[in-house]
């Protein structure tokens, strides 16, 4: 079975591979213990032929190609530190509706949760995610001083 090693030191992929691979670049061997390396393993599907945008090469071994399967971008710390905040707030909003007593307003409630978090999903922009979330808090904290006020 084959393996993929992502050098960490440089943006080079190097492969090992049993399958015959046209048009591709011999496997190298890499140095043992010369850079931090990253083993990524093998995919489990492995369709029969390559897309079509790869070309006429017929079949090929998709350990070659894993590594397409990285993100193309990975977040920067305060985008992930931002999409833990809104599933913080997404959670803490559904654990709220679940108190809600009538199931008609716990189901329209979850409802307009789920709907408002995907009509915001596509936003990029610091700012204005910020602002959601500041939102999403009040929101949150009204939903609970209501529950608490139905429960007294």
């Amino acid at each position: 079975m084959s393996k993929l090693r992502l050098r960490q030191s440089e943006t080079a992929l190097s492969f090992s591979s049993d399958c015959p691979t046209a048009g591709l670049p011999e496997p190298t061997q890499l140095p043992p213990a010369a850079s931090r390396e990253t083993e990524l393993a093998p995919p489990r599907h492995r369709p029969t032929s390559a897309p079509a945008h790869w070309g006429s090469g017929g079949p090929r071994c998709l350990d070659v190609m894993a590594a397409s399967r990285l993100p193309p971008a990975t977040l920067t710390l305060k985008q992930f530190v931002r999409r833990q905040q809104v599933l913080l707030l997404y959670r803490r909003i559904l654990q709220a509706i679940r108190q809600v007593p009538n199931d008609s307003d716990r189901k329209y409630l979850k409802h307009w949760a789920r709907e408002e978090f995907k009509r915001n999903k596509s936003a990029t922009e610091e700012d204005t995610i910020r602002m959601m979330i500041t939102q999403g808090n009040m929101q949150l904290k009204e939903l609970e001083k209501t529950l608490a006020l139905a429960r007294s």
